[in-house]
């Protein structure tokens, strides 16, 4: 149901006590959590392609994926990767379709066998769904699960034993629904690592040479949807068996240099025009940099008073994907639409755990948290 907006003796609507300017061209702050906001550069100059991409004629839409104008493309593509993330030269990196969605079944696919095993570490929803895919192909199990705490927390060094056969550790670095985060690299007992780095890739620290599997989806820090990042060490690439559906098999697309079909040959094409643009704004480290500083603008906040209620406990907070509700959670309705009256918009938290969230990845600009939380301080001030 709508509400109705408050009007005081002023003649102000409550949403209009403090009204932050949108962004440039009409934008709005844009929190959602994916496809996520975009470096506003970066879609101005992902505009002027779709007549001619490269002065090849050809619109960004319309090139062949076999032509040397997207050769070029992907070819930078996949060197920016290698340069931001310290990618070691004998890993291999590709560019499927699917999303992580298709990971969760491809990576156990790839690297056990019926009888083998691997164990899971459930931090919310997508590991959930890793481990529900996994069991399909082998002896997948939850080695530690924070569903009886409320996915407040992820796990710490200790908490948890995997087992002796155990051919890998999957965990999920940062979940979306719930705003927690690994700030530590897990310990795998010395197995190796698989890591859906969907909605924090690029955007915190990460040792790619201490994983053998790294799968993202773009649409949150890297580009647009429909174009999911895998990279896999030497070790996975050795796991390959005969009669993998062919789709399915890391080597039929390593084999054809992510060009095995027609691939998002546009995805790809923003996703190396965000890259080029981490690279001209610091790095990964620059990105790093970005996010605590915005990160810690809106903790503070939620901190500053009982009127918030943060979800993730301390040491596990996200830096990407912020939750909370509000001690009165009956003044959550018009706390989204008055936010959403004044230029923000994608607040709402997950249907599955409800509240507000505000994902904050690399193309959020520091603007749009200072935007929040001024509404939020005026929104407090008007009902506390």
């Amino acid at each position: 149901m709508k509400m109705n907006p408050v009007v005081n003796s002023d003649g102000l609507k409550d949403s209009e006590r403090s009204r932050p300017a949108v962004e440039p061209a009409g934008r709005i702050h844009n929190f959602g959590a994916g496809p996520a906001v975009l470096p506003l550069e970066v879609v101005e100059e992902v505009a002027t392609t779709l007549p001619n991409l490269l002065e090849s004629g050809f619109g960004l839409l319309e090139v062949s994926h076999r032509s040397a104008t997207f050769q070029s493309v992907i070819d930078s593509a996949m060197e920016r990767i290698r340069r931001v993330m310290s990618v070691p030269d004998d890993y291999e990196i590709l560019f499927l379709q699917g999303g992580a969605s298709t990971q969760f079944y491809m990576t156990a696919l790839n690297l056990i066998s019926e009888r083998e095993k691997a164990d899971f570490l459930i931090t919310g929803g997508w590991s959930q769904k890793a481990l529900e895919e996994a069991g399909r192909v082998g002896d997948a199990a939850a080695a530690w699960d924070g569903v009886d705490g409320g996915f407040k927390s992820v796990p710490q060094d200790g908490e948890y034993s995997i087992r002796e056969d155990s051919e890998y550790v999957h965990y999920t670095s940062n979940n979306t629904l719930f705003g927690t985060q690994y700030h530590h690299l897990p310990d795998s007992g010395g197995k190796p690592r698989v890591v859906d780095a969907s909605s924090d890739i690029c955007g915190v620290p990460i040792d790619v040479a201490s994983h053998d599997v790294i799968y993202a989806g773009a649409q949150k820090n890297l580009g647009a949807s429909g174009v999911t990042l895998v990279i896999l060490s030497p070790w996975a690439m050795s796991r390959g068996k005969e009669g993998l559906p062919t789709m399915l098999d890391y080597n039929t697309h390593v084999s054809k240099g992510s060009m095995f079909n027609t691939p998002n040959t546009s995805g790809i094409y923003v996703l190396d025009r965000v890259f080029a643009w981490v690279e001209r704004n610091g790095g990964l480290d620059g990105a790093i940099e970005r996010n605590h500083a915005k990160a810690a603008l809106l903790y503070d906040k939620l901190d500053s008073s009982d009127f918030w209620k943060p979800h993730a406990t301390e040491h596990s907070r996200s830096m990407m994907n912020v939750t909370w509700r509000l001690a009165d959670e009956n003044l959550e309705a018009a706390f989204l639409e008055q936010a959403e009256e004044v230029g923000m918009g994608g607040l709402k938290g997950h249907r599955s755990v409800g509240g507000i969230r505000a994902s904050m990845y690399n193309g959020c600009p520091m603007g749009s948290v200072e935007a929040l939380v001024s509404f939020m301080q005026d929104f407090e001030g008007r009902h506390n």
